[in-house]
């Protein structure tokens, strides 16, 4: 016997309560997780519509109890039940309660008011008004009734904002006439927009013949009904994937479908919206996290009644209720932005390349720097790749200098500015040109290294860093990945030296120097401390873009897809603060990182330079991100990773087991671990289960297994059996929280 669970109303803030109904057998080849059906309800059983969430062989209820689906509604498939699917595909696929996956994809309606805009016009006749004002005159209490009469006799409609605010006439008055039949009132729904008036559409760029021939090949096989649905496009900086991108979109809206654009986060929303904008008018719309729930509820409401055809924003906007979804591009593919950091935790471009299956959509995915997962499918006939290696009008690279620390410190220099970088601000701030300052800052995660030789505290078993804890008074290195722990030493394994210490630096304290040192030039910072406003960062984005300020500091939210032509440097203060951070994917986000901050300098007329400052000038991901050449830096860490058994090689995922009770916890943890180990699966490793590197949060004890596998759907096929032994043992249920990360970016 198979049943279904079914929501009812999809549209109620309750989402979390489902109903579950028998599948007759004419009808088990027919529902599947999405599909319209009817089913009877409540106790007059009413035959009412719903969608089916989930199909299984679990009866959650006394089956004698239970009704029968009707039948499946034909030829009717909303976009509901395309997101529902996206939700069922993300519940598999990466581990979550179905509740969870719909609520991630479907926002949930609460209740917002709508906003309306009200005009006041004539319901009695020319003549019957007049009469009517006739008689009013003699009367001194019907003087507003007269004023407002007298206005909507020689106009057609008065907006109710004019004649309260303006004319001093009260509601009271104008509900009396309303009554009484004389007038009567129309309404017009605003649609709240945190972007203004788009303005009128722009004439588009001349493209370059490289631009020219991507675009015709993807084209190509969008228009080909076996075409390739998902494109990698592999631009250098400064090649002009944009214009690619709106190019592809002309292209699809002249089809009559819509369109979704994927940024990596709020950071970019300026300068990318703005060309959008200026290309297609009030065609676009945007969402963001700093959106008020009124103006969110209005884009997504605009989507789905036709009245925009481009969606542009972070993550959640994948899930746009688009009923003709033709492309959608993420722009900057390779950011770990596009990795929810929440259960579920799926990644934007697979659930992306789900959904567009649904429609038959395209996919494009663009970066000056792919994800090793991303070029690794291209080059495996997955993905289609489309190179651009120049920049637009041909302008050239950035020079690129990297400066060695340990030397600076040997000569005598203790500043965290090099002596290049400081010659070179000097000069561009003499000639009115700007600067970008990139501390490298974020995943920075405690790790310890030497000052003399410039060599990391390391993991012999996963060669990753080791992350630095203290605990008890203890101070502690520990591997995120296995396990391995010693007690942080006091003088250096590699050379010896007593200089060994964590490793940091902030960007007020980058600012503060900065400033001291040029007094004439003015600063600007861009952190998570400066931006918290609502719109924060465009206020400062604008304001570079602007030339109000010469030098910017900030984290890796300024090195991201944004275009200042005055900025002919760029300094990287600290580039090992992401090298020896505790995740294999360090050198990788290193290379992008550094890549990336360099794209941003010589993007104008004048050419660019750039000055990285490292301890460590000769890992390959710093020596291939000066050199700009990302083909030999991904040969290089591919091999590393096959070596490793890491993604994308192998595929990965990490176990989170969580609970009140230590013991429990860690009884539980090692519990699953033995019993994955015992499944006896040929190829698969299993990692733990071990302390997470944070052991306790809010007094939740925290425990990790990692699984590799070449074959994805051995993963989740171990996540099935972990889910099924958990529901099974009441005690593990109870108390026992188990999460899964099938792309894990997080050091656990």
């Amino acid at each position: 016997m198979r049943y279904a669970n079914v929501i009812v109303d999809i549209t109620h803030e309750k989402l979390d309560k489902t109903f579950q109904y028998i599948i007759p057998d004419e009808l088990k080849d027919s529902v599947y997780p999405g599909v319209q059906a009817e089913v009877p309800f409540g106790r007059g059983n009413r035959s009412i519509k719903c969608y089916v969430v989930e199909v299984t062989d679990t009866a959650e209820y006394d089956m004698s109890k239970m009704k029968k689906i009707i039948r499946i509604v034909p030829d009717s498939i909303p976009i509901e039940s395309q997101l529902i699917a996206v939700a069922a595909w993300i519940k598999e696929n990466y581990g979550s309660t179905m509740n969870r996956a719909l609520k991630t994809v479907i926002p949930v309606h609460r209740t917002i008011k709508e906003k309306r805009q009200e005009y006041v016009r004539l319901k009695a006749s020319i003549s019957e008004t007049k009469s009517l004002m006739e008689k009013y005159h003699h009367d001194k209490r019907m003087s507003a009734r007269v004023r407002l009469l007298e206005e909507l006799v020689s106009k057609e409609e008065i907006s109710m904002e004019l004649l309260t605010k303006k004319m001093g006439i009260s509601k009271n008055v104008i509900k009396s006439l309303k009554e009484s039949g004389i007038i009567d009132i129309r309404y017009d729904t605003i649609y709240r927009t945190p972007f203004g008036n788009p303005g009128t559409e722009s004439e588009r760029n001349i493209l370059s013949d490289e631009q020219r021939e991507t675009v015709s090949s993807i084209v190509t096989e969008m228009d080909s009904p076996s075409g390739i649905r998902t494109h990698l496009i592999f631009g250098v900086t400064g090649s002009g994937k944009t214009e690619v991108y709106m190019e592809c979109i002309e292209h699809v809206l002249s089809k009559g479908r819509q369109v979704i654009v994927l940024i990596p986060e709020i950071a970019l929303t300026y300068q990318n919206v703005t060309r959008f904008y200026k290309r297609f008018g009030d065609k676009v719309s945007i969402i963001n996290s700093r959106m008020s729930q009124g103006e969110r509820y209005d884009q997504f409401r605009m989507a789905k009644e036709g009245k925009v055809q481009i969606m542009i924003g972070p993550r959640s906007a994948l899930f746009t209720p688009f009923s003709d979804l033709g492309l959608i591009i993420i722009d900057e593919e390779h950011e770990p932005a596009y990795k929810s950091e929440t259960v579920p935790k799926y990644h934007a471009r697979e659930t992306a390349i789900m959904r567009a299956g649904l429609t038959d959509a395209t996919v494009i995915l663009g970066s000056a720097t792919p994800s090793t997962e991303a070029f690794y499918k291209a080059e495996n006939g997955e993905y289609m790749l489309h190179r651009m290696d120049n920049r637009v009008k041909n302008k050239p690279m950035p020079k690129v200098n990297v400066v060695d620390l340990r030397q600076e410190l040997k000569e005598g220099n203790k500043s965290i500015f090099s002596r290049k970088l400081m010659e070179l601000i000097k000069d561009r701030i003499s000639k009115s040109q700007q600067v970008i300052l990139f501390v490298n800052r974020r995943g920075y995660a405690g790790f310890v290294s030497c000052r003399s030789c410039g060599k990391p505290l390391r993991c012999p078993h996963c060669d990753v860093s080791l992350t630095y804890h203290k605990r008890a008074g203890r101070e502690i290195m520990s591997c995120h990945y296995c396990g391995y722990q010693i007690e942080k030493p006091k003088l250096c394994p590699v050379c010896g030296s007593k200089y060994m210490g964590k490793f940091g630096i902030g960007t007020e304290s980058v600012e503060e120097k900065i400033s001291e040192l040029f007094p004439e030039a003015k600063v600007l910072r861009m952190d998570m401390d400066t931006t918290s406003g609502k719109d924060g960062h465009e206020k400062i984005l604008s304001s570079f873009a602007n030339h109000d300020a010469d030098i910017l500091v900030g984290t890796q939210m300024i090195v991201k897809g944004h275009d200042f032509p005055k900025v002919t440097l760029v300094g990287v203060i600290a580039a090992d603060l992401s090298l020896y951070a505790s995740d294999y994917r360090a050198t990788e986000r290193t290379f992008q990182l550094l890549t990336q901050a360099a794209g941003r300098a010589g993007r104008g007329e004048e050419s660019g330079e750039v000055v990285i400052q490292t301890y460590s000038p000769e890992e390959y991901s710093i020596v291939e991100a000066a050199n700009q050449d990302y083909d030999a830096f991904y040969r290089k860490e591919i091999s590393y990773r096959n070596l490793m058994r890491y993604p994308p090689v192998y595929n990965m995922a990490a176990i989170l087991i969580t609970s009140d009770n230590e013991k429990l916890c860690c009884e539980g943890a090692q519990d699953i671990a033995q019993r994955i180990k015992k499944s006896h699966i040929d190829g698969l490793t299993v990692i733990g289960a071990s302390e997470a590197s944070v052991s306790k949060i809010n007094d939740i004890y925290r425990y990790v297994i990692y699984i590799k596998h070449n074959d994805y759907n051995a993963l989740v096929h171990i996540k099935n059996g972990v889910e099924l032994y958990i529901d099974k043992k009441v005690i593990y249920k109870k108390r026992l929280t188990v999460q899964f990360d099938f792309t894990p970016m997080d050091n656990y």
